[in-house]
């Protein structure tokens, strides 16, 4: 069986990237998460009859052998999915426009868009693939509700061309106005209103920066509207919002930044969330306002992360396997070092590739475990200078998807810094 899910709290993007998978994936099962929001209950309500959904609890887990994830290819935001996270069989296919997750691609289809529907438009584009009037809107506010109408600062030439190969589809307006129309009572205006009453400003390294703290009551809709209208008005480079459920005792962290400099989405990830450069959330648990304001302004900052070069914090000696060992040996050496990948050297120890699980998968043959590593090895190897920073390791694990990066001096490999290694130093844990 073959599922396509995607992110639960869904929104337009994730529905219209799930309704793509199933046109570029005849036959595939599209599972919508229970949890979905506002504007997407009252698009199907509807317009439901004219989809097919499954929810959750209509699969059999046992039975799936390939899944499609769309929106985000992270374990922590599907739902339901528990019982297939440790199939090793299971072949995972992702369509994301966030560069940063977890889980380990069979397929991945990942570029930084503004909208992840862009990149299922583009493939039905490219296959020539009939789609209706309904489904052309659908996948045109997808785009438009994740690029702000092609207006935030995340928009990509990508988003712009996909809407006009929709709107040549017969994508209609008048319904994307309808339900794009984003609700602003009451509750909105006095927290903007309270926002503003209480507006503050500071400068970090340059940016134009408000942090506000505000206790909420329940779940209130679309408060990252709100904090983006607040910007606008203050006229900041970032605004950052944090919302305490104090009944939950949860914090909902939201920040807005209309420079790329300052990167949202790598901020809230440090704490745990996710985003793009210029918008971004986290969901904190019993955790005091004021810890995270410092957090934010300690991450704005760098935290002193640029002065702390990777040479403080990466792994050495470096274990490595010549480009003549076999596959079975390299594969009992990574069996008995507990990781899931290594570098690849010359006879002159020369760095030549990588070879990690993902290269394993290339493996279908029993005799191809004879053949030298280097035939099943990636060979364009993403790689940093020793005197760089840990943030700076961060950011190319998360442009390039990878989870080692080797650091070099002078040619050679001196080092070796993991996710594991860069997330233990943002949150504090190494030892002193």
């Amino acid at each position: 069986m073959k599922i396509a899910t995607t992110h639960r709290g869904s929104d337009f993007d994730a529905l219209a990237s799930l309704v793509a998978a199933t046109v570029v994936y005849p036959g595939v099962r599209p599972v919508l998460p229970n949890s979905i929001n506002a504007n997407l209950k009252a698009f199907l309500s509807i317009h439901k009859d004219l989809f097919d959904f499954y929810s959750p609890k209509d699969i059999h887990f046992d039975q799936v052998r390939s899944l499609v994830v769309v929106d985000t290819h992270s374990w922590n935001r599907l739902e339901g999915l528990e019982s297939i996270k440790e199939n090793p069989d299971l072949e995972i296919i992702a369509w994301d426009h966030h560069l940063e997750g977890d889980m380990d691609l069979t397929e991945a289809h990942i570029k930084d868009t503004g909208s992840a529907t862009t990149l299922l438009v583009q493939e039905i584009k490219r296959q020539d693939k009939l789609i209706t009037p309904i489904q052309a809107t659908l996948f045109l506010m997808g785009i438009y509700e994740d690029t702000g109408n092609l207006s935030f600062p995340s928009t990509t030439s990508d988003d712009a061309y996909a809407a006009g190969y929709l709107l040549e589809k017969k994508a209609d307006l008048n319904i994307l106005t309808t339900f794009l129309r984003q609700a602003y009572g009451k509750k909105q205006k006095d927290i903007l209103f309270d926002m503003i009453q209480n507006a503050n400003r500071m400068e970090i390294d340059g940016f134009s920066v408000s942090v506000l703290k505000m206790d909420v009551e329940g779940r209130v809709q679309n408060l990252a509207m709100v904090l983006q209208m607040y910007r606008e008005i203050v006229n900041l480079d970032a605004a950052f919002g944090i919302f305490k459920d104090v009944e939950r005792d949860k914090c909902m962290v939201i920040g807005r930044s209309d420079v790329d400099e300052l990167n949202v989405g790598l901020i809230m990830r440090s704490m745990g969330g996710g985003g793009h450069p210029g918008a971004g959330s986290a969901l904190l648990k019993a955790t005091n306002p004021d810890v995270i304001e410092e957090m934010i302004i300690e991450l704005i900052k760098g935290n002193q992360h640029s002065s702390v070069m990777l040479r403080d914090i990466m792994s050495y000696p470096v274990v490595t396997v010549d480009e003549d060992t076999p596959v079975e040996e390299v594969t009992m050496i990574l069996r008995e070092m507990g990781c899931t990948g290594v570098p690849v050297v010359d006879k002159d120890d020369n760095l030549v590739g990588v070879i990690s699980r993902r290269d394993f998968k290339k493996i279908r043959k029993s005799r191809q475990m004879e053949a030298p590593i280097k035939a099943f090895m990636s060979r364009d190897v993403v790689t940093i200078s020793h005197t760089k920073s840990a943030i700076e390791a961060a950011k190319l694990m998360i442009k390039y998807d990878i989870g080692r990066l080797p650091v070099m001096e002078d040619n050679k490999i001196v080092g070796i810094i993991t996710r594991s290694d860069a997330m233990m130093y943002f949150y504090d844990l190494l030892p002193e």
